[in-house]
């Protein structure tokens, strides 16, 4: 077993550029994260090994004071509207000039107060439901001992075993079949997360570079699958463009990932998209290439066409499906 994760280990190091298992690479911060899950603009950070448990801990406590600012909203905006309604015989008045019950120490509860309030109540029940229903997510990630890079990776495995039929079963190697073993994998008494953030425990059905692999696969996989483009519409990179259409206005892809500039004839390497949105690498030069640039992101697909001499890629995907 030795002489095997020794294998693995050098395999990995030459084809994946001594990235520790489980790390990736986040564009924003410019720098490599152990355990990452992603990269929270709010917090401008990346929450991954070291900081989950606190980044999980505050998503559960910023509802709870959400729902108390709510409830003294509700008592408040409550005591100044009783205060000033009038019950008469056929009709219920409502006069917000003052409250026909004093109450010292009072403060002013005028039109414009009661339209903040309505409007700071909304706030916090906004953010109760959105930060927790992030907070499930998380949670549930946390019981499965699992990332949300690592749920998107698990999904393209078994997209790409049914894609091939190779009949392989991919078992998510960092699971110990126990939510309460992969809950203490990150929350512990001491607030430091167990590990140290380059081996992990793993099934025994696997080994320390399982996801590894499978993610060389995927890579290679989505090299066979890109589809060849020819830019016929140049496009400025801008994140809403309007001049494109509403249509693609409104249906731009709601991600973090970046928009790369077109020139018509540039040539697109597109590996995912959707209806009105593409995802690729951008061709090119020798010398870039060799300088190991690298242009990816989304563009329009009206900015685009098929190359028609693509068909030797679509031939060689093909074979490559029959192989495997």
């Amino acid at each position: 077993e030795n002489q095997r994760d020794a294998m693995y280990l050098q395999f990995c190091r030459v084809c994946h550029g001594y990235k520790a298992p489980r790390s990736h690479h986040c564009r924003k911060c410019n720098r490599c994260v152990m355990k990452m899950d992603h990269h929270c603009p709010w917090i401008n950070n990346c929450c991954g090994h070291l900081n989950h448990a606190y980044f999980t801990t505050f998503l559960f406590l910023a509802p709870l004071g959400c729902i108390h600012a709510a409830f003294i909203f509700i008592m408040t905006m409550y005591t100044q509207l009783y205060d000033r309604i009038s019950f008469g015989w056929s009709t219920v008045k409502l006069d917000m000039s003052a409250p026909r019950r004093l109450h010292y120490p009072i403060m002013p509860f005028g039109v414009a107060a009661f339209a903040a309030t309505l409007f700071a109540l909304g706030l916090a029940l906004g953010t109760t439901i959105a930060v927790g229903m992030l907070f499930f997510i998380q949670l549930k990630v946390i019981m499965r001992n699992k990332t949300s890079i690592e749920v998107w990776i698990e999904e393209k495995a078994k997209d790409r075993i049914q894609y091939y039929q190779t009949g392989e079963e991919f078992i998510f190697p960092y699971d110990l079949c126990s939510r309460w073993e992969n809950f203490k994998q990150v929350f512990t008494w001491s607030g430091v997360p167990a590990g140290n953030g380059i081996e992990w425990p793993i099934n025994e059905k696997c080994h320390q570079y399982t996801l590894t692999i499978e993610q060389l696969k995927q890579k290679a996989d989505k090299r066979v699958r890109s589809v060849q483009y020819r830019v016929v519409e140049d496009y400025n990179g801008a994140c809403c463009p309007i001049r494109m259409g509403l249509i693609t206005f409104f249906r731009m892809p709601c991600t973090e990932e970046p928009r790369i500039k077109l020139t018509k004839g540039e040539i697109i390497f597109a590996t995912r998209g959707t209806k009105w949105w593409m995802y690729g690498d951008k061709v090119l030069d020798e010398e870039q290439t060799k300088a190991g640039v690298r242009i990816r992101g989304w563009f329009p697909r009206r900015c685009v066409e098929k190359c028609l001499y693509d068909s030797a890629n679509n031939t060689a995907a093909s074979e490559e499906k029959k192989d495997k």
